[in-house]
């Protein structure tokens, strides 16, 4: 994509709607959508980087109930004609063909190259990847699993979403409480998966949510990783111009 000038790319990642109520969320999802009103005016695209949702299930003919404004304002700006990019998080990785369907936003659950302006970007979630975490990478492969997903679809709606989002909310490490604390970066996982890749393949830039901390770290002179942060407690945002990728905050 050659990004038309005065035209930017806008990324943004971990709202985790609906945490810790519905009702206790409701501000930040204004905020939000007064945030892609804001960008829609010179985007020429928008990712969202994964965990919209704090607890996101598609039954065959049931969704979650709520997030009326910021779906509408996603349908708004596709009706516009603003691309939407969606990558699945941990919290909304039982996404199937909703947003495809509804809103004509495609939907992706493992990273993916894009190419802007010549500059190659690596962009996901973020969750599983890298060195350790071996624990959260087994649940991921049971919960991505098809007959785990076909069980839980048994159950009625009225009782697996609050049960999902019960076990989504005291979870500390999804509620991204332990998540705020900088390692260093012979620690953070997402710092070591982007050295490795770069070992094997050129990328200008790699974009990643889930760590709920915003990172602009240089990797090497031609190569930059950010993370996102999240819309919780800093409410942070990527923007690439053509040029430049800059962390900014809302």
């Amino acid at each position: 994509m050659q990004i038309p000038e005065g035209k930017k790319i806008y990324f943004s990642s971990d709202n985790h709607l609906g945490a810790p109520t519905a009702e206790e969320s409701r501000p930040r999802e204004e905020k939000f959508v007064a945030w892609l009103d804001h960008v829609s005016e010179d985007a020429a695209a928008i990712f969202l980087l994964g965990d919209l949702f704090d607890f996101w299930f598609e039954y065959k003919h049931v969704v979650p109930k709520g997030f009326v404004r910021v779906l509408g304002k996603l349908a708004q700006l596709r009706d516009r004609g603003i691309p939407i990019y969606f990558f699945v998080g941990n919290h909304d990785l039982w996404m199937n063909d909703y947003f495809q369907k509804e809103l004509e936003i495609p939907v992706y659950h493992k990273p993916k190259e894009f190419l802007f302006n010549e500059r190659k970007f690596l962009i996901g979630h973020g969750d599983g990847l890298g060195p350790g975490d071996k624990g959260f990478k087994r649940m991921k492969k049971v919960f991505t699993n098809p007959f785990a997903k076909w069980l839980y679809r048994w159950l009625h709606p009225d009782i697996g979403m609050p049960l999902a989002q019960y076990f989504s909310v005291k979870n500390k490490a999804i509620s991204g409480e332990e998540d705020v604390k900088f390692l260093g970066e012979e620690k953070e996982w997402l710092i070591q998966y982007c050295r490795r890749k770069l070992e094997t393949k050129h990328y200008d830039f790699f974009i990643f949510g889930h760590r709920h901390l915003p990172l602009d770290i240089q990797l090497r002179e031609d190569s930059k990783y950010i993370n996102l942060g999240d819309w919780i407690n800093f409410y942070t945002y990527g923007v690439f111009d053509g040029e430049k990728l800059q962390l900014k905050q809302w």
